[in-house]
């Protein structure tokens, strides 16, 4: 009689963003139990077992961005055949607007085990130090990276009542809080959250406004933003005519701009669009 096959399983762990004091007892555990780990830079994956003294006791491949696609069978195959695989990211945890989701989606399609080791996020750590509301979020990954498409993007969030979490690049941080100024308005509460747990951490609290006045003069190092939902009230028309134009500038149609924000705000498409008209012939 054969004996069954052992049964592997995809293991997510959360590693430290900057201090490796914030590393768990079980990702220590992990890193050396592991058959194979999964690491998004595999320098920085055994810098940290140095670091925490582990010896990593399997094999380590690189699984970043560019090569998702192509070594997530092999991956499966290894869970499929028993192995355990690791999968860890530079900082935070794996598949947050990093590696490691399509290898999720896989495991479960193929029915094999998946868990998580949890750990650091930049996401829930940006939230309770920002000052804002936390009891409902949602996260959007990276900012666009054109000012456009920005643009269009913050048309979103004119209207929503939860507190937003996104990404954004230290040299893009400046402009996209120009972008959000004039499609939001100066005066919509933010934090900007600069080298969350590391040496030189700063939160930076005010109006968009305030934080794209301090953000021109250059900023470095990971960035969270955290925005503050909307406060429901009945469209003002004239404001929203200027951020209208603000979009326009940015290189968005006119039409598509008013019925962007007539959708977001339930003002009249038609009033915005005769009321941009007039603007401009005044």
């Amino acid at each position: 009689m054969n004996s069954p096959q052992p049964q592997g399983q995809l293991v997510l762990a959360a590693t430290p963003m900057g201090r490796i004091d914030d590393a768990s007892p079980r990702l220590r555990e992990a890193l050396a139990a592991a058959d194979v780990v999964a690491a998004e830079d595999t320098r920085r994956a055994k810098a940290l077992a140095a670091g925490l003294g582990v010896t990593i006791g399997g094999r380590v491949v690189s699984y970043y961005d560019q090569v998702e696609v192509k070594r997530t069978p092999a991956l499966v195959d290894e869970v499929r055949s028993g192995a355990t695989v690791l999968v860890i990211t530079d900082a935070g945890m794996p598949s947050v607007s990093d590696p490691g989701y399509r290898l999720v989606v896989a495991c479960i399609e193929a029915d094999l085990p998946v868990t998580c080791l949890p750990g650091p996020s930049a996401v829930t750590t940006a939230l309770a130090v920002s000052g804002l509301p936390v009891e409902r979020f949602c996260f959007d990954g990276f900012a666009p990276r054109k000012s456009g498409q920005r643009r269009s993007w913050f048309t979103e969030y004119i209207d929503e009542a939860r507190t937003v979490v996104f990404f954004e690049a230290p040299h893009r941080l400046a402009d996209c809080l120009l972008d959000a100024v004039a499609v939001l308005g100066p005066d919509r509460r933010a934090a900007v959250c600069r080298e969350l747990t590391k040496t030189y951490e700063e939160v930076r609290r005010g109006s968009l406004g305030e934080l794209a006045e301090w953000a021109a003069q250059g900023v470095r190092g990971e960035i969270t933003v955290v925005l503050d939902g909307a406060v429901a009230g009945e469209p003002d028309i004239e404001a929203l005519v200027a951020r209208v134009e603000e979009v326009v500038a940015g290189g968005v149609r006119l039409k598509d701009a008013c019925a962007q924000f007539a959708a977001k705000t339930g003002a009249s498409r038609r009033e915005l669009y005769e009321a941009v008209l007039a603007s401009r012939e005044s």
